[in-house]
Protein backbone atom coordinates (compact mmCIF):
# COMPACT_ATOMS: atom_id res chain seq x y z
CA UNK A 1 0.00 0.00 0.00
CA UNK A 2 1.72 3.51 -1.01
CA UNK A 3 -0.23 6.38 1.30
CA UNK A 4 1.28 8.74 -0.52
CA UNK A 5 -0.50 7.98 -4.07
CA UNK A 6 -3.52 7.43 -1.73
CA UNK A 7 -2.92 10.96 -0.45
CA UNK A 8 -2.29 12.54 -3.91
CA UNK A 9 -5.27 10.87 -5.04
CA UNK A 10 -7.42 12.67 -2.65
CA UNK A 11 -6.03 15.83 -3.15
CA UNK A 12 -6.84 15.49 -6.73
CA UNK A 13 -10.45 14.90 -5.94
CA UNK A 14 -10.75 17.72 -3.57
CA UNK A 15 -9.22 20.15 -5.92
CA UNK A 16 -11.37 19.20 -8.53
CA UNK A 17 -8.17 18.93 -11.11
CA UNK A 18 -4.17 17.22 -11.95
CA UNK A 19 -3.58 21.27 -12.22
CA UNK A 20 -4.64 22.25 -9.00
CA UNK A 21 -4.12 19.55 -7.29
CA UNK A 22 -0.05 19.67 -8.29
CA UNK A 23 0.12 23.49 -7.16
CA UNK A 24 -1.37 22.72 -3.89
CA UNK A 25 1.02 19.54 -3.36
CA UNK A 26 3.69 21.91 -4.94
CA UNK A 27 4.31 18.66 -7.09
CA UNK A 28 5.18 18.53 -11.08
CA UNK A 29 1.68 17.54 -12.80
CA UNK A 30 3.68 14.83 -14.34
CA UNK A 31 4.03 13.63 -11.08
CA UNK A 32 0.42 13.48 -9.73
CA UNK A 33 -1.17 12.03 -12.33
CA UNK A 34 1.67 9.21 -12.81
CA UNK A 35 0.95 9.04 -9.14
CA UNK A 36 -2.86 8.56 -9.54
CA UNK A 37 -2.33 6.10 -12.47
CA UNK A 38 0.04 3.65 -10.77
CA UNK A 39 -2.94 3.82 -7.39
CA UNK A 40 -5.14 2.64 -10.56
CA UNK A 41 -2.90 0.14 -12.08
CA UNK A 42 -2.66 -1.09 -8.34
CA UNK A 43 -5.85 -1.21 -7.74
CA UNK A 44 -7.17 -2.73 -11.22
CA UNK A 45 -10.29 -0.21 -11.21
CA UNK A 46 -10.50 3.65 -13.04
CA UNK A 47 -11.08 5.96 -10.08
CA UNK A 48 -11.16 8.86 -12.40
CA UNK A 49 -12.29 9.57 -16.35
CA UNK A 50 -10.50 12.55 -17.34
CA UNK A 51 -11.63 14.82 -20.70
CA UNK A 52 -10.57 17.77 -22.37
CA UNK A 53 -12.93 19.92 -19.58
CA UNK A 54 -13.65 18.38 -16.67
CA UNK A 55 -12.56 15.74 -14.16
CA UNK A 56 -15.13 13.27 -13.09
CA UNK A 57 -15.08 10.61 -10.17
CA UNK A 58 -16.10 6.92 -10.77
CA UNK A 59 -18.57 5.43 -8.60
CA UNK A 60 -15.84 2.76 -7.19
CA UNK A 61 -13.65 6.14 -6.86
CA UNK A 62 -16.15 8.06 -4.68
CA UNK A 63 -16.37 4.95 -2.80
CA UNK A 64 -12.69 4.61 -2.61
CA UNK A 65 -12.16 8.60 -1.89
CA UNK A 66 -14.68 8.58 0.83
CA UNK A 67 -13.24 5.38 2.69
CA UNK A 68 -10.01 6.72 2.23
CA UNK A 69 -10.63 10.56 3.10
CA UNK A 70 -11.49 9.02 7.02
CA UNK A 71 -8.96 6.63 7.42
CA UNK A 72 -6.60 10.21 6.48
CA UNK A 73 -8.82 11.87 9.16
CA UNK A 74 -8.17 9.34 11.37
CA UNK A 75 -4.42 9.75 10.83
CA UNK A 76 -4.20 13.22 11.56
CA UNK A 77 -6.34 13.36 14.44
CA UNK A 78 -3.83 10.78 16.13
CA UNK A 79 -0.93 12.58 15.11
CA UNK A 80 -3.10 15.84 16.60
CA UNK A 81 -3.61 13.72 19.49
CA UNK A 82 -0.08 13.59 20.18
CA UNK A 83 0.83 17.24 19.37
CA UNK A 84 -1.86 18.15 21.79
CA UNK A 85 0.08 16.11 24.61
CA UNK A 86 2.86 18.60 24.90
CA UNK A 87 0.27 21.78 24.93
CA UNK A 88 2.22 23.90 22.35
CA UNK A 89 -0.04 25.30 19.10
CA UNK A 90 1.47 24.07 16.11
CA UNK A 91 0.84 22.91 12.25
CA UNK A 92 -1.14 23.93 9.54
CA UNK A 93 -4.48 25.80 10.87
CA UNK A 94 -6.97 25.66 7.65
CA UNK A 95 -9.98 28.45 7.83
CA UNK A 96 -12.87 29.34 5.88
CA UNK A 97 -14.69 33.12 6.15
CA UNK A 98 -16.75 35.19 4.34
CA UNK A 99 -14.90 37.51 1.80
CA UNK A 100 -16.15 40.59 3.67
CA UNK A 101 -14.53 39.91 6.77
CA UNK A 102 -11.05 38.77 4.64
CA UNK A 103 -10.51 42.52 3.69
CA UNK A 104 -11.38 44.07 6.76
CA UNK A 105 -10.83 42.08 10.21
CA UNK A 106 -9.48 38.59 9.22
CA UNK A 107 -6.12 40.00 8.44
CA UNK A 108 -5.25 42.11 11.65
CA UNK A 109 -6.37 38.54 13.59
CA UNK A 110 -4.15 36.21 11.26
CA UNK A 111 -1.42 38.41 11.90
CA UNK A 112 -1.21 38.87 15.18
CA UNK A 113 -1.62 35.05 15.61
CA UNK A 114 0.90 33.99 13.55
CA UNK A 115 3.28 36.33 15.63
CA UNK A 116 2.27 35.07 18.54
CA UNK A 117 2.24 31.10 17.58
CA UNK A 118 5.29 30.81 15.59
CA UNK A 119 4.67 27.52 15.18
CA UNK A 120 0.92 27.55 13.03
CA UNK A 121 0.72 28.05 9.97
CA UNK A 122 -2.56 29.22 8.47
CA UNK A 123 -4.45 28.54 4.85
CA UNK A 124 -7.40 30.78 4.41
CA UNK A 125 -10.09 30.00 2.11
CA UNK A 126 -12.42 33.30 1.59
CA UNK A 127 -15.71 32.21 0.02
CA UNK A 128 -19.45 33.28 0.46
CA UNK A 129 -20.25 29.22 -0.39
CA UNK A 130 -20.63 27.46 2.51
CA UNK A 131 -17.49 25.27 2.91
CA UNK A 132 -17.76 21.57 3.32
CA UNK A 133 -15.38 21.72 6.74
CA UNK A 134 -14.87 17.90 6.74
CA UNK A 135 -14.81 17.09 2.38
CA UNK A 136 -12.42 19.97 2.57
CA UNK A 137 -10.53 19.20 5.21
CA UNK A 138 -11.11 22.53 7.09
CA UNK A 139 -10.14 22.82 10.95
CA UNK A 140 -12.83 26.25 11.22
CA UNK A 141 -15.49 28.14 9.56
CA UNK A 142 -16.17 31.60 10.56
CA UNK A 143 -19.92 32.12 9.77
CA UNK A 144 -22.76 34.45 10.35
CA UNK A 145 -26.14 33.05 11.52
CA UNK A 146 -27.29 30.61 13.24
CA UNK A 147 -26.34 26.52 12.82
CA UNK A 148 -28.66 23.61 11.74
CA UNK A 149 -25.71 20.78 11.09
CA UNK A 150 -25.77 18.63 14.72
CA UNK A 151 -22.33 16.97 13.47
CA UNK A 152 -20.79 20.31 14.19
CA UNK A 153 -19.94 22.64 16.92
CA UNK A 154 -20.68 26.49 17.01
CA UNK A 155 -19.56 29.45 19.85
CA UNK A 156 -21.08 32.99 19.28
CA UNK A 157 -18.15 35.70 18.90
CA UNK A 158 -20.44 38.86 18.46
CA UNK A 159 -22.99 40.22 16.00
CA UNK A 160 -22.55 42.09 13.10
CA UNK A 161 -25.18 44.50 11.54
CA UNK A 162 -25.43 47.17 8.71
CA UNK A 163 -25.73 50.89 8.27
CA UNK A 164 -26.10 53.95 5.88
CA UNK A 165 -23.18 54.88 4.48
CA UNK A 166 -21.95 57.70 2.00
CA UNK A 167 -18.51 59.53 1.42
CA UNK A 168 -18.11 63.75 2.49
CA UNK A 169 -18.26 64.22 -1.55
CA UNK A 170 -21.35 62.87 -2.14
CA UNK A 171 -23.14 64.18 1.22
CA UNK A 172 -21.85 67.89 0.61
CA UNK A 173 -23.64 67.52 -3.42
CA UNK A 174 -26.85 65.85 -2.52
CA UNK A 175 -26.94 66.68 1.39
CA UNK A 176 -27.54 64.89 4.04
CA UNK A 177 -30.76 62.69 5.04
CA UNK A 178 -32.02 64.02 8.42
CA UNK A 179 -34.81 61.13 9.04
CA UNK A 180 -35.59 57.51 7.19
CA UNK A 181 -38.01 59.01 5.08
CA UNK A 182 -35.37 61.09 3.14
CA UNK A 183 -33.33 58.28 1.73
CA UNK A 184 -36.34 58.12 -1.02
CA UNK A 185 -34.60 61.16 -2.15
CA UNK A 186 -31.65 59.83 -3.07
CA UNK A 187 -29.34 57.44 -4.39
CA UNK A 188 -28.46 54.17 -3.33
CA UNK A 189 -25.96 51.56 -4.56
CA UNK A 190 -27.84 47.65 -3.73
CA UNK A 191 -26.66 44.62 -2.50
CA UNK A 192 -28.24 41.59 -4.91
CA UNK A 193 -28.92 39.53 -1.95
CA UNK A 194 -30.85 42.53 0.15
CA UNK A 195 -32.50 43.89 -3.06
CA UNK A 196 -35.51 41.42 -3.35
CA UNK A 197 -36.67 40.52 0.49
CA UNK A 198 -35.34 44.41 1.93
CA UNK A 199 -33.53 45.29 5.17
CA UNK A 200 -35.33 45.96 8.32
CA UNK A 201 -33.74 48.85 9.85
CA UNK A 202 -34.40 49.72 13.97
CA UNK A 203 -34.23 52.75 15.50
CA UNK A 204 -32.19 53.27 19.10
CA UNK A 205 -35.10 56.02 19.49
CA UNK A 206 -37.68 53.20 19.82
CA UNK A 207 -39.43 54.01 16.31
CA UNK A 208 -41.30 51.45 14.80
CA UNK A 209 -39.11 49.28 12.45
CA UNK A 210 -38.81 50.26 8.87
CA UNK A 211 -38.06 48.50 5.73
CA UNK A 212 -35.41 50.33 4.22
CA UNK A 213 -36.64 52.46 1.03
CA UNK A 214 -33.23 53.60 -1.01
CA UNK A 215 -33.52 54.21 -4.57
CA UNK A 216 -30.50 52.28 -6.39
CA UNK A 217 -28.95 52.97 -9.83
CA UNK A 218 -26.16 50.18 -9.20
CA UNK A 219 -26.68 46.81 -8.01
CA UNK A 220 -23.95 44.74 -6.89
CA UNK A 221 -23.46 41.32 -5.10
CA UNK A 222 -20.29 42.35 -3.99
CA UNK A 223 -19.73 44.16 -0.73
CA UNK A 224 -15.94 45.46 -1.55
CA UNK A 225 -17.49 46.90 -4.75
CA UNK A 226 -20.34 48.62 -3.25
CA UNK A 227 -18.26 50.15 -0.44
CA UNK A 228 -15.74 51.56 -3.23
CA UNK A 229 -18.37 53.04 -4.80
CA UNK A 230 -19.38 55.08 -2.25
CA UNK A 231 -16.19 55.85 -1.48
CA UNK A 232 -16.07 57.31 -4.88
CA UNK A 233 -19.42 59.33 -4.27
CA UNK A 234 -21.59 56.76 -6.36
CA UNK A 235 -24.30 56.95 -3.79
CA UNK A 236 -25.83 55.76 -0.36
CA UNK A 237 -24.36 52.03 0.98
CA UNK A 238 -25.76 50.01 3.43
CA UNK A 239 -22.60 48.24 4.49
CA UNK A 240 -21.38 46.15 7.88
CA UNK A 241 -20.31 48.41 10.06
CA UNK A 242 -16.79 46.81 10.25
CA UNK A 243 -15.90 46.58 6.78
CA UNK A 244 -16.34 50.75 7.53
CA UNK A 245 -15.09 51.26 10.56
CA UNK A 246 -11.21 52.35 9.53
CA UNK A 247 -12.79 54.78 6.62
CA UNK A 248 -15.28 55.93 8.81
CA UNK A 249 -12.63 56.76 11.53
CA UNK A 250 -10.27 58.19 8.63
CA UNK A 251 -13.19 60.58 7.44
CA UNK A 252 -13.81 58.81 3.99
CA UNK A 253 -17.23 57.71 5.15
CA UNK A 254 -19.63 59.30 6.99
CA UNK A 255 -22.19 57.48 8.76
CA UNK A 256 -25.94 58.27 8.05
CA UNK A 257 -28.92 57.99 10.09
CA UNK A 258 -26.62 56.67 12.81
CA UNK A 259 -29.39 55.87 15.08
CA UNK A 260 -30.73 53.43 12.40
CA UNK A 261 -29.13 50.07 12.17
CA UNK A 262 -30.52 46.57 10.77
CA UNK A 263 -31.32 43.74 13.02
CA UNK A 264 -28.09 42.15 14.54
CA UNK A 265 -26.82 39.00 12.67
CA UNK A 266 -24.59 36.15 15.18
CA UNK A 267 -21.33 35.46 14.11
CA UNK A 268 -19.99 31.95 15.11
CA UNK A 269 -16.56 29.83 15.26
CA UNK A 270 -17.80 26.58 13.19
CA UNK A 271 -15.93 22.96 13.85
CA UNK A 272 -16.36 19.69 13.45
CA UNK A 273 -17.35 17.92 16.34
CA UNK A 274 -14.60 15.73 17.85
CA UNK A 275 -13.03 14.26 21.54
CA UNK A 276 -11.06 16.90 21.81
CA UNK A 277 -9.73 20.64 20.54
CA UNK A 278 -6.22 20.79 19.21
CA UNK A 279 -4.25 23.07 20.77
CA UNK A 280 -3.86 25.40 17.43
CA UNK A 281 -7.81 25.68 16.79
CA UNK A 282 -8.52 26.19 20.75
CA UNK A 283 -5.83 29.31 20.78
CA UNK A 284 -7.43 30.66 17.45
CA UNK A 285 -10.67 30.75 18.90
CA UNK A 286 -9.66 31.91 21.80
CA UNK A 287 -7.42 34.52 19.84
CA UNK A 288 -9.94 35.46 17.26
CA UNK A 289 -12.92 36.02 19.78
CA UNK A 290 -10.96 38.97 21.49
CA UNK A 291 -10.41 40.80 18.47
CA UNK A 292 -13.79 40.01 16.91
CA UNK A 293 -15.54 41.47 19.68
CA UNK A 294 -13.69 44.29 19.66
CA UNK A 295 -14.66 45.03 15.95
CA UNK A 296 -18.19 43.33 16.19
CA UNK A 297 -20.90 44.11 18.36
CA UNK A 298 -21.88 41.58 20.99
Amino acid sequence: MNFNEIAVFIQVVQSGSFTQAAKKLQMPNSTVSFKVAELEKRLGVSLLQRTTRKLHITPLGQAFYDQCLQGLQAVKAAEENLQASTGEPQGLLRLTAPVELGTSVLPLIVSSFIRKFPKVSVEIILADRKVDLLGEGVDLAIRAGGLKDSTMIDKRSGAAYFAAFASPKYLKQFGTPKKIEDLKGHTGIGFTPIMHTGLKFTSSKSLPARLLELPHRIIINDLNMIKALALNGEGIAVLPTFMCRGEEGGGKLVRVLPEWTSDMQPIHFVYPAQRFVTPKLSAFITHAGDILKDNLRA
